[in-house]
C-alpha cells in the first residue's frame, strides 16, 4: 500500500519535470488568481480604515450663549446624556474655549489684536458629542431645535463628512469589481492550463498507462499522479502567494501607517487572519484544480 502510494508521488514528481513549462506556467497564473484575491482583502482593510478614520472625525458641535446660566447648560447636557445613540460628550467651559480660540489664530495679528479689544469673553461654552452612528446625528440635531432652547443655543454645528464615505465605497467598490473580473479571468486561465497540462501529460503518456492496464493497475493507481500533481500546484502556489503578499503587506506598512496612525496595520491583520486566509484561498486553488483535472482525466482517460 505504502509503495503504491509513494509510486503514485513519484509519478507526479516526474510529470511535473517533463512538462516543466506547463506546470511553471500554471503556477503562474494561480499566484496572480491568488494575488487578485489577496488585493480584494487589502482593499476591504483600507475601506475599513478609511470609513473608521472619516466617522471618528465627525461630531456635533453646539454653541452655548454666554448668558447660558450653568443651570440651563447643565439640563441640556443632562437632556443630551439621555439619549442612548450618544457615545461620548465633551464639554469646553467659556475660559477654555477663549484659551482655544486664542491658541488656534496665535499667528493671526489682526484676530489677537481685536481680541485685545474686547474686554471681556466673548465666547460661551461649547459641548461637542458624538454618536454610535453617524446617522444618529440629525436626531440630536431635530431634537435640540425646539423653542424652548433658542436663547440657550447660540448655534450648532454637524461635520457631516458622509460625502467622503460615500466617495471612499464608489471607489473601493469600482476596485472591487476590477478585481474580480481579473480574479475569475485568472481562473479561466488556469483551468485552460491545468487541463492542457493534465490533457499533454495523459497523451505522451498513453503508451505507458497501456501497460500499466496491461498489468493490472487500478484505475486510481494511473489518475493518482494526475491528483497528486493538482495537489503539488495547490500548495506551490499558495506558498509562494502568501511570500510575495507578506512581502509586499510590510513594504506598503510604513506608507499606511503615515495615513491611518496604524502601525503594521496589513502585516497584523494578515497574521491575525493567517490560518483562515491560507486556508480558504487553497481551498479555492485545491477545487479549481482537481475539477480541471478531474475533467481532463475523464475525457482523456477513458477505462
Amino acid at each position: 500500500m505504502l509503495s503504491g502510494f509513494f509510486r503514485i508521488i513519484k509519478f507526479s514528481f516526474q510529470e511535473m519535470v517533463r512538462n516543466m513549462s506547463l506546470s511553471i506556467m500554471t503556477v503562474l497564473i494561480l499566484i496572480l488568481m491568488l494575488l487578485s484575491i489577496n488585493t480584494l482583502m487589502v482593499v476591504k482593510v483600507l475601506t475599513d480604515e478609511s470609513v473608521t478614520a472619516v466617522k471618528k472625525q465627525i461630531d456635533v458641535s453646539i454653541y452655548f450663549n454666554p448668558e447660558a446660566t450653568p443651570t440651563e447648560i447643565q439640563e441640556i447636557r443632562d437632556y443630551v446624556s439621555a439619549f442612548p445613540e450618544v457615545e461620548q460628550e465633551t464639554f469646553f467651559t467659556s475660559d477654555e474655549v477663549f484659551a482655544n480660540f486664542k491658541k488656534n489664530y496665535n499667528d493671526n495679528a489682526d484676530v489677537l489684536s481685536s481680541l485685545d479689544e474686547i474686554s471681556q469673553n466673548p465666547l460661551g461654552p461649547t459641548l461637542i458629542i458624538k454618536t454610535r452612528d453617524p446617522k444618529d446625528y440629525s436626531k440630536i440635531i431635530t431634537a435640540l431645535s425646539v423653542p424652548e432652547y433658542e436663547n440657550i443655543i447660540e448655534a450648532k454645528t454637524f461635520g457631516d463628512t458622509q460625502v467622503a464615505i460615500d466617495r471612499i465605497h464608489v471607489i473601493t467598490t469600482n476596485v472591487q469589481k476590477f478585481t474580480y473580473f481579473l480574479t475569475i479571468l485568472f481562473a479561466v486561465i488556469a483551468f485552460i492550463i491545468i487541463f492542457n497540462t493534465i490533457r499533454v501529460a495523459i497523451y505522451t503518456q498513453r503508451t505507458e498507462i497501456g501497460i500499466k492496464r496491461l498489468v493490472g493497475a487500478t484505475s486510481w493507481f494511473i489518475r493518482g499522479p494526475y491528483l497528486v500533481e493538482s495537489l503539488l500546484f495547490s500548495i506551490i502556489s499558495v506558498g509562494l502567494t502568501y511570500l510575495l503578499v507578506d512581502f509586499f503587506l510590510k513594504f506598503l506598512d510604513p506608507y499606511m501607517s503615515v495615513i491611518f496612525e496604524k502601525n503594521n496595520l496589513l502585516s497584523n491583520y494578515l497574521s491575525q487572519n493567517l490560518v483562515s486566509i491560507i486556508g480558504i484561498e487553497f481551498a479555492v486553488v485545491f477545487l479549481l484544480t482537481i475539477i480541471s483535472s478531474g475533467l481532463a482525466m475523464r475525457r482523456y482517460l477513458r477505462t
